[in-house]
């Protein structure tokens, strides 16, 4: 069966003709990076993979990375985590991010070289699974005015860490040694995609302190007014799962959220998180906050 692409929303794309189980030629893998790196959202239903066939597939488009969280690995293979309210006989989670709502965010804005790759493969979920959400920050920068655009394009923003585990439910302290592994650091609040020419907001209110150089309250009424405008429905598109969904999103130029579910429902998903070539996705390049 030949590969096929059909759109979802204003930017998204299903995959059709692709069975992940299966090695993937080079031209197949060229056609999905190109429009990975295009679109952002690619969606592959009726999937059926192993950890290990997850992590082959992810390694073609680029280096799978181990995040900071070494309660959220898997047992078997160190760059897959468990997103999941599940817990093991003894009562221990056996991944993260429970059952609550998710707010609007970009995956690790709070390190420096963040890998902006991501590919989720649900494995279990409730029969009236939580609806998750990506804002397309590209068309939002586009929409933009003039005058805001010329306000925005050389800022920085500040992101902590500290800030979004605020967030989490039922969250410990934050440890000496986390805090010591993710200080706060600086990005650029908007960056020019290196294929395409087109420019981004980089945004993720949920870890954002402030912008640089700015009053604290000055700083968040301009990132709240941004995050508003980025998550009008016509730069959204919503993602209603079904057992054996992949999908792949770029965090360079896109925010994510979930709606929350019962908590005594089982929901699990496998992900890698992935460092992108920069001579096709925008990888942010940021420092660490004076």
């Amino acid at each position: 069966m030949p590969i096929s692409m059909k759109a979802i929303g204003s930017f998204a794309r299903e995959v059709e003709g692709v069975r992940l189980w299966e090695p993937l030629d080079e031209l197949t893998i060229a056609r999905l990076a190109d429009a990975w790196s295009r679109y952002g959202v690619l969606i592959f239903r009726r999937q059926s993979i192993s950890e290990d066939e997850l992590v082959a597939f992810s390694e073609r488009f680029g280096d799978p990375n181990v995040i900071v969280r070494e309660d959220w690995k898997s047992e078997n293979r160190s760059e897959v985590i468990q997103i999941t309210n599940m817990k093991d006989y003894h009562g221990n989670s056996i991944g993260g991010l429970g059952a609550g709502e998710l707010d609007w965010h970009t995956d690790q804005s709070y390190v420096t070289e963040p890998a902006t790759g991501s590919v989720l493969y649900m494995v279990e979920m409730p029969k009236d699974p939580p609806v998750t959400y990506w804002a397309n920050l590209q068309l939002a920068y586009d929409a933009l005015d003039r005058r805001m655009k010329e306000r925005i394009d050389s800022l920085n923003v500040v992101y902590d860490y500290l800030v979004r585990q605020s967030t989490y439910d039922d969250e410990p302290e934050m440890s000496d040694e986390l805090r010591q592994r993710t200080p706060a650091v600086t990005h650029p609040l908007v960056n020019t995609h290196p294929g395409t020419g087109n420019r981004s907001l980089y945004l993720d209110p949920t870890t954002a302190a402030g912008i640089e150089g700015w009053e604290a309250e000055a700083g968040q009424d301009l990132l709240q007014e941004l995050a508003a405008h980025a998550t009008r429905s016509e730069f959204v598109y919503a993602h209603h799962w079904q057992i054996g969904d992949v999908v792949m999103w770029d965090n360079g130029f896109l925010m994510h959220r979930r709606d929350s579910f019962e908590p005594t429902k089982n929901r699990l998903l496998k992900r890698t998180t992935l460092r992108l070539p920069g001579d096709r996705h925008i990888v942010p390049t940021g420092v660490l906050a004076a």
